[in-house]
């Protein structure tokens, strides 16, 4: 890796390899590469993008030879331009050997006049040496069994400076280069290797190419996960918008429907009011008029005349007012009314809550089959370990009482879905259980005995051994039941998939042991229970219909 000398050795550096661009290549972004490294970065990869701004292009670009002028400014941009157009096909190499990477020249140290450029350097002679002084080195026997080495100009750092030896051994213990002497001394009982053997295999740990590779495909990865979450988020958004907004619908229909009825009540008593005032008002004049009358037979002892001629003296009001009022309450039918919406409102409110959480649970579903290491000996496992019924045979982890069997997955962290097929059965039970339960005698099917279940009896009442025990019937029978865990919440619940609807849900529990889908079919009941629990796909709910 060559090592840069200034700001223009910099700029003419791919950032992959680090190293001078080899036959360079530039993307549509206007940044340079080596052709290869990038080639490498786009391997194997469904989205291409560029490694220094990660801009994205939606097909694999068509690249360009790179005068490196995308990343040179100013001056620098026409010296490189020039440097480049006059070498050609070779301007790289002219580059890299303009540069020396890094590197100075070594001299021959024994030549006298005009030295010559070294090539070997002796760790043993501890001097550098031409094609011609060397020739000695490969010649004569005993220099033919130094340590030859390209020639290094700083030739001090391979010698041992303890014992003027090459260093030759790498002590693993000390993380350090020695040389055989150091290896009878301070390092005797260390760990240590030849360098040659070392250094391979740090550079088989270490191989830089393959780790920036293996960096931008986890860059890629991780841009593509903030992608589909970013996708998936803006999906529950919506669906959270579309149903509170189907909510506050509701209540303002809800609201609108009960101001109507008010509204009409309150017509409705007015008219009321109306028809009784102009009655009153008729009595009224029937009483004036009858006063009248009295009056003048006050004024005479003629009786039967008066009898005879005001006829209005027999009549008598024909309603008692004091029993009768306009209620200044509202009525409570338009209360019920409004009640009964409110209720049902509720209950499709639930029911779409329940709809979208089971959607939710799907995501996290998981491959489930029956361990037949844990089947009670009655019960027959299919051959693909999806299936369970009644059957008889016996090894030493089954259950030997309750008719159960136990997946052979277990999770200890998490969020895990599955389901299963219950149609046509009158008993079963579906839940999870710790790894360390009982497994031989009786027990209860309680979270305090590890096991986290729903039972059915008699095809719709369920029995749940929570904390008190909850019974209750479930409204239609379910073909499909889901069964979701979230280890670090506490949480199991159970699903009505095709109803789409939530049976009950295990809360604020406790979970330190792996924790095992668990199956009973139930007894055979005759035939009446015969069908199979089935382990099925999880298939994702449609979109359930607005409120």
């Amino acid at each position: 890796m060559a090592s840069s000398s200034g700001p223009l050795n910099e700029e003419l550096h791919c950032s992959i390899c680090l190293d001078v661009f080899t036959d360079p290549v530039i993307t549509p972004c206007g940044h340079n590469f080596c052709r290869t490294c990038l080639d490498n970065c786009w391997t194997n990869t469904q989205t291409c993008c560029c490694p220094s701004c990660n801009e994205k292009f939606s097909r694999r670009p068509d690249l360009k030879i790179s005068t490196t002028s995308g990343t040179i400014k100013g001056e620098k941009v026409r010296m490189v331009q020039v440097a480049l157009l006059r070498e050609g096909s070779n301007r790289t190499q002219h580059l890299k050997e303009k540069l020396n990477l890094g590197r100075s020249e070594v001299f021959c140290d024994i030549c006298d006049e005009r030295k010559q450029k070294a090539v070997k350097s002796c760790l043993t002679c501890q001097s550098s040496y031409c094609e011609t002084h060397l020739e000695p080195h490969h010649r004569v026997p005993r220099l033919k069994k130094h340590k030859l080495v390209n020639a290094v100009e700083n030739l001090e750092d391979y010698i041992c400076q303890k014992h003027e030896r090459p260093l030759e051994v790498f002590c693993r213990d000390d993380q350090t280069c020695v040389c055989l002497f150091c290896t009878e001394g301070d390092h005797r009982n260390h760990n240590t290797v030849p360098i040659e053997e070392e250094s391979q295999q740090k550079k088989t740990q270490t191989d830089v190419q393959q780790m920036i590779q293996n960096r931008m495909k986890k860059i890629q990865e991780i841009q593509h996960s903030v992608e589909k979450r970013k996708r998936n988020t803006e999906k529950e958004k919506s669906a959270s918008v579309e149903l509170f907004t189907d909510l506050i619908c509701s209540i303002e229909r809800c609201q609108s429907e009960l101001l109507k009825m008010m509204e009409e009540q309150q017509k409705a008593a007015e008219k009321q009011a109306e028809d009784l005032i102009k009655e009153l008002q008729q009595e009224i004049t029937d009483l004036k008029r009858r006063n009248t009358e009295l009056e003048q037979l006050s004024h005479t002892d003629d009786h039967l005349y008066l009898l005879q001629t005001f006829s209005s003296l027999y009549s008598r009001p024909h309603k008692n007012w004091t029993e009768i009022s306009i209620d200044s309450d509202v009525n409570v039918l338009p209360m019920n009314r409004a009640l009964t919406l409110v209720k049902k409102t509720h209950e499709t409110l639930s029911k779409k809550l329940s709809q979208t959480a089971l959607k939710f649970v799907q995501k996290f579903a998981v491959d489930v089959t029956l361990d037949p290491d844990t089947a009670h000996p009655y019960l027959i496992l299919s051959d693909d370990g999806k299936q369970v019924r009644h059957g008889d045979i016996e090894p030493e982890k089954r259950f030997d009482v309750g008719l159960c069997v136990l997946a052979n997955e277990g999770f200890s962290s998490g969020r895990f879905y599955y389901e299963v097929q219950v149609k046509g059965k009158t008993e079963w039970i579906l839940g999870v259980a710790k790894e360390s339960i009982n497994r031989k005698g009786e027990t209860t099917l309680t979270p305090e005995d590890g096991y986290w279940t729903v039972i059915v009896k008699n095809e719709n009442h369920y029995i749940v051994f929570d904390n008190p025990i909850v019974l209750f019937p479930q409204r239609g029978k379910p073909k499909i039941v889901g069964v979701f865990v979230d280890y670090e919440e506490g949480l199991v619940s159970f699903y009505d998939v095709g109803h789409r609807s939530h049976i009950y849900s295990f809360t604020g529990q406790t979970f330190t042991d792996k924790l095992y889908p668990y199956f009973s079919p139930g007894l055979n009941e005759e035939g009446k229970n015969s069908n199979p629990l089935i382990i099925t796909p999880v298939q994702k709910t449609i979109n359930s219909s607005r409120i």
